[in-house]
């Protein structure tokens, strides 16, 4: 009857060992997400996280910034939209969901990826009717106190007429 335990205490110390090695940096703090049930909401700190942009090159061009995220924890889930906010000198604005998106259940296994994007119409420089975009932030359902922060280097942001929108998570083929 004592072996369940010391061998349930040595595979969890082997365990924080081999998490403890790992030299990701954008994939957080594994230690810290061990005790997560799988399939709960996904955490930002378990995911890596990979950005790509279609910007817009001249005002009124609309661009795009694609996330990416893999999963390297548990299997997780994803329900809803990510919430995203752009930061400019004096004020932050949230992005709302893309007008007739609709929020979808996702389950992500350890490896799996999925991606969302950022839609938006450059504005034009100095104009009261843009944003100074310096970052974006954004944040998963379920892990709302888990933000991660990114530059943004894609030109000002149209505010009066065209908002920027954000997709719902979308899965990646293969």
């Amino acid at each position: 009857m004592r072996t369940f335990p010391l061998a349930l205490a040595a595979a969890l110390a082997t365990t924080l060992l081999l998490t403890g090695c790992d030299d990701d940096k954008t994939g957080g703090d594994d230690v810290k997400n061990a005790d997560r049930k799988s399939g709960s909401a996904c955490a930002l700190g378990d995911m890596g996280v990979e950005v790509g942009a279609g910007a817009a090159p001249a005002a009124g061009d609309t661009g795009t910034v694609t996330v990416t995220l893999t999963n390297k924890g548990a299997q997780c889930a994803l329900k809803g939209f990510p919430a995203v906010d752009l930061l400019a000198d004096a004020k932050t604005t949230s992005v709302s969901p893309d007008e007739g998106a609709k929020a979808q259940s996702l389950t992500l296994g350890k490896g799996g990826t999925t991606s969302f994007t950022i839609t938006y119409v450059r504005g034009e420089a100095g104009s009261a009717e843009s944003l100074d975009v310096r970052k974006a932030s954004f944040t998963l359902p379920g892990d709302t106190r888990t933000a991660h922060e990114l530059t943004w280097s894609y030109g000002e942001v149209a505010w009066a007429d065209e908002k920027p929108s954000v997709s719902g998570f979308e899965t990646s083929a293969g």
